[in-house]
């Protein structure tokens, strides 16, 4: 439960009582948290009491009167306005003016409660207040949530371009330079190498803009019946030249048709991440199985390689953002670190999950489970981005 701190100000006691008894039990319910909001109220006699219990230790709502022995409440109200805690105001009086309403509106207040006021009153004016300082407040954290998120996420990106940029740019200086000699050879393999680290930056951004769309929910989708076995042959034709050159087999095991209702771009992000890296983190000579079994309500598809494979600790991490395991074995293996990560976002969005089983030297196994009719409709907003289709496969570290 959240409670909250009030004050009352007020130099009648019985009105401060009575104001202590109306919220002392007081409860209620915000939907917006999902929390209970209930009150502690302390006093004050005096405008002067008050300023000292307010700079020693500011309340979440404030009750005062407008009408004090000392200092009166409109000038209590103008020496705390700088509390910078968002405190919430309410002036109490029974002089209810709208000159005088405006005047403390003006000055910082929140709203204005003439006397005398029933019990009911007085919680309808404080839930409204409590409502929309907690809700303010939460408006605040998730903006420096946000601001933190996109902070991290930058430096990250930043220190994941910097290498190859570096690369790219080493190379270009010692070419313009002819610092390498006359041998040609050599400027051709400085070539490849700058084109190799210009196609990771490339996946990178390709993996950013997939990731982007399916988060902020602006990615048009297009829900229609889509056979997965289908899906993976197109996927297994994609890395086919890369797994010739290594002499990998890639077979398709699947009975007949798995068909799901499915956004077809987002099947072929997943089996284009799963297919690839098997491919790219295979040994050479090794073996791929695609495996696709349908099921009543749901569809599965597993992809085992004979490549390197993972121990425990790594396995633990590596669908998160930005992760790729490094390694002696993985050292001149380029990608992104958000395949997987877009895979389980894409896995979660259709009712199933992804999971792995590795051992290390062995092989890897990725399972994806997908609910074959999920909710959805086409997004409002019209992607003006390239495909899916279009962005080729996608890397897993």
């Amino acid at each position: 439960m959240d409670t909250l701190k009030v004050l009352v100000v007020d130099d009648e006691v019985g009105m401060r009582r009575g104001v202590a008894r109306a919220l002392g039990d007081y409860r209620f319910s915000l939907k917006d948290v999902n929390g209970e909001v209930g009150f502690a109220v302390e006093q004050a006699e005096s405008g002067e009491q008050a300023i000292d219990m307010i700079t020693d230790s500011a309340p979440d709502i404030l009750l005062l009167d407008h009408k004090l022995g000392g200092m009166s409440g409109l000038e209590v109200l103008e020496r705390v306005s700088t509390v910078e805690n968002g405190m919430m105001v309410i002036m109490i009086t029974a002089y209810a003016s709208l000159e005088t309403a405006v005047t403390a509106i003006k000055k910082g207040a929140y709203d204005f409660l003439a006397k005398p006021f029933t019990p009911e009153e007085l919680k309808s004016t404080v839930r409204k207040a409590a409502g929309s300082l907690i809700l303010a407040r939460e408006a605040r954290r998730l903006a420096q949530e946000k601001r933190q998120v996109r902070f991290q996420f930058i430096s990250v990106l930043a220190h994941e371009l910097k290498a190859p940029l570096a690369a790219i740019e080493g190379y270009l200086h010692i070419i313009k330079d002819h610092a390498a000699g006359d041998d040609a050879k050599v400027y051709d393999h400085m070539l490849d190498r700058s084109l190799i680290r210009a196609e990771y930056m490339r996946k990178m951004i390709a993996d950013l803009l997939d990731l982007t769309r399916i988060e902020s929910g602006k990615k048009q989708r297009e829900l229609c019946e889509v056979d997965l076995v289908d899906v993976a042959r197109a996927a297994i034709e994609t890395a086919a030249p890369q797994a010739a050159e290594r002499k990998i087999t890639v077979e398709l095991h699947a009975k007949g048709a798995a068909a799901i209702s499915a956004d077809r771009g987002e099947m072929e992000i997943i089996f284009n991440n799963l297919v690839s890296n098997a491919v790219k983190y295979n040994r050479d000579g090794g073996r791929v199985d695609v495996t696709i079994s349908d099921a009543a309500d749901q569809a599965v598809v597993s992809v085992t390689d004979t490549g390197i494979g993972m121990t425990q600790e790594e396995t633990e991490r590596l669908f998160a953002e930005f992760v790729r395991i490094k390694n002696d074995k993985t050292r001149n293996i380029l990608g992104s670190g958000l395949g997987l990560s877009i895979v389980k976002k894409l896995a979660h969005l259709y009712g199933g999950d992804v999971s792995v089983k590795s051992e290390s030297d062995v092989g890897s196994t990725f399972t994806v489970t997908l609910a074959k009719a999920v909710e959805g409709t086409p997004a409002d907003t019209k992607d003006s981005g390239a495909s899916p289709q279009a962005e080729g496969a996608r890397s897993r570290k």
